[in-house]
């Protein structure tokens, strides 16, 4: 355990409680939060975790613009929570798996990278559920309690047992995610990523 995995787990819970309350502050919270462990997970031999952090910035970096600037451009109200309709969720999932499947093989083929297969998967459905989170659709806490159960497997494997501990946390918090958002989600969304119009939400 590194002083470095420490911040990165504090740095983590209030990330994703800010989130939970639509709090925009939450997404410069998460950029600093995977900054920290893309150094933790480099020296853990997880490249596939390193690669994410940095995905995760970019996207963390866009959802933070997105909803700025739908709260500037909509009477200062926030961006509704809106779901995906079942064919664009099952178009995600299929999606997720084919490149988990080659980027798994990609990292066990060209690196000595540990448990590439399962890492490639915290990589890819991550990257859909952070994405998801950015535009404000209730599915991705489906996709972070899926996510945050391979990674306590993962984790705590590797030794990283804060980390482990950090994501049984936010396994439960992405349980109280899904069910404080569904209190507020709004319409349906025709494909991946679309945001429509609907109510306000605090």
């Amino acid at each position: 355990m590194s002083i470095w995995e420490v911040i990165g787990t504090l740095l983590g819970v209030l990330g994703v409680w800010l989130m939970i309350r639509q709090n925009i502050w939450g997404w410069p919270v998460g950029l600093v939060q995977v900054a920290v462990y893309a150094w933790v997970f480099y020296g853990a031999k997880l490249y596939s975790d390193v690669i994410l952090q940095g995905c995760f910035f970019v996207i963390q970096a866009y959802g933070w613009w997105h909803w700025l600037r739908h709260r500037h451009t909509a009477a200062r109200s926030e961006l509704p929570v809106t779901r995906l309709r079942p064919a664009a969720m099952a178009a995600w999932v299929a999606a997720g798996a084919v490149v988990t499947a080659g980027w798994g093989a990609t990292m066990q083929r060209t690196t000595d990278a540990a448990l590439p297969c399962w890492d490639a998967f915290i990589l890819v459905f991550s990257l859909i559920a952070q994405w998801l989170q950015a535009r404000k659709k209730l599915e991705n806490w489906i996709g972070w309690l899926v996510v945050n159960t391979v990674a306590i497997g993962v984790y705590w494997v590797k030794d990283l047992h804060l980390t482990a501990g950090l994501y049984v946390i936010f396994w439960l918090m992405a349980l109280w995610g899904w069910r404080e958002w569904r209190r507020t989600v709004g319409p349906v969304s025709d494909r991946p990523g679309q945001s429509q119009t609907g109510p306000a939400t605090g």
